[in-house]
């Protein structure tokens, strides 16, 4: 029993070791994003669901924050300042479907094919949604969740989904080095950790033990690996049922889709499995706080149908073009270090962390960081 827990405790080591400094480098380079974007024009900016609405909160969307709290809280923020729905929900998909970091990830895990498929389903399940939305969606229900909504009951991230510490003038560049800008990197970056980091140890302990004790054959039978065109189907199908019931989300998801790849489900079901973090459990209670239990089923209905409708579509459209892998090579390893480039990298990027959250500490970073599970006065910036 103890080698067996050891040997699962040693994946999930080997694992965070590999994305240590993709992390890092995503979290930084989201946190720059955010500190030259300012959250004071979205609602503004999404005043319906027209394509140019919902093409802006896709934009909006991948230049926040990719914790699927924060985006949900923030996501009803806009709701509440006068947003559309329809186009505040393309925006939560946006903000844990299409940052940075989840790419980066994807791209040390699982290779370039399932990161490609996964930037390209993304707005392609947004689209579906946003069809369904127009479908299904009834004036009554969206007042109900309106009225809920303007309740105000807290949820989670609130503190950290209203604060705007974006710098708007000067270039780029000047925004970036300057004195202000330099705080707003350092405070978004630690805040993003402290945002997801439950979620990252929880996805690399829940892959690891399923790596370690789970058997091969187990996930073959499970995923019909024997019944291929079945299986094409069954994968985006029972991939954000899994999700829904592993509770990890953001970007702790990834080392549980590689376990799940090298164990067999379709390419198509991966994409399914890491869109699904938005119907997680936790996920869907708070829906249920924000706009009321038939919002929150609504929303997991068409949230689940755009999902496994966009895989199913990825799936025939990366397999007509050759672009699905052959092998499963997925990053699930024993844990080992040598003086190789990763260990190099994740000095060099633990060097750069260090100095952010120096730069977090002496700029009263702790003080916002308390805040982040309450909700803001309406208007709070920093």
């Amino acid at each position: 029993m103890t080698e067996s827990i050891l040997r699962a405790l040693s994946m999930a080591f080997a694992m965070g070791w590999e994305i240590l400094w993709p992390l890092i480098l995503g979290f930084a380079l989201s946190a720059v994003v955010q500190a030259v974007v300012s959250h004071r024009e979205m609602a503004r900016l999404l005043p319906n669901d027209r394509p140019r609405s919902i093409a802006t909160a896709l934009a909006l969307g991948a230049a926040s924050s990719s914790c699927s709290y924060a985006a949900v809280a923030l996501a009803r923020a806009l709701f509440r300042k006068g947003a559309n729905f329809t186009a505040a929900m393309a925006f939560e998909m946006a903000s844990t479907n299409l940052v940075a970091e989840l790419s980066i990830i994807m791209l040390a895990f699982l290779g370039w094919e399932l990161t490609l498929a996964e930037f390209v389903g993304a707005p392609i399940m947004v689209g579906l949604l946003v069809l369904l939305f127009r479908r299904f969606l009834s004036w009554e229900l969206l007042e109900e969740a309106k009225t809920q909504a303007d309740k105000g009951i807290a949820g989670r991230m609130e503190g950290h989904a209203e604060m705007d510490m974006s710098v708007t003038e000067g270039t780029l560049w000047q925004r970036m080095t300057s004195e202000k800008g330099l705080t707003a990197i350092s405070h978004y970056f630690v805040m993003d950790w402290a945002a997801v980091w439950l979620d990252i140890v929880g996805g690399l302990l829940i892959a690891g033990a399923l790596a370690a004790w789970v058997p091969p054959d187990f996930w073959q039978s499970f995923f019909l690996v024997d019944h291929p065109l079945v299986a094409k189907l069954w994968g985006p199908i029972v991939g954000p049922l899994v999700a829904v019931v592993s509770f990890v989300c953001s970007v702790g998801n990834i080392p549980l889709a590689a376990v799940l790849w090298n164990g067999g489900i379709s390419f198509g079901g991966v994409i399914a499995f890491i869109f699904a973090d938005l119907i997680i459990l936790p996920i869907l209670n708070i829906y249920r706080k924000y706009y009321g239990l038939k919002m929150a089923g609504f929303l997991f209905v068409t949230f689940y149908a755009a999902m496994a409708g966009a895989a199913l579509v990825v799936e025939l459209i990366f397999g007509v073009l050759g672009l699905v892998p052959a092998q499963r090579n997925a990053r699930v390893a024993e844990a080992s270090i040598t003086w190789d480039y990763t260990t190099w990298l994740n000095i060099a990027f633990v060097i750069l962390a260090g100095l952010l959250v120096w730069r977090f500490l002496k700029t009263g970073g702790p003080a916002m960081l308390r805040m982040m599970n309450r909700s803001a006065a309406p208007g709070h910036s920093h």
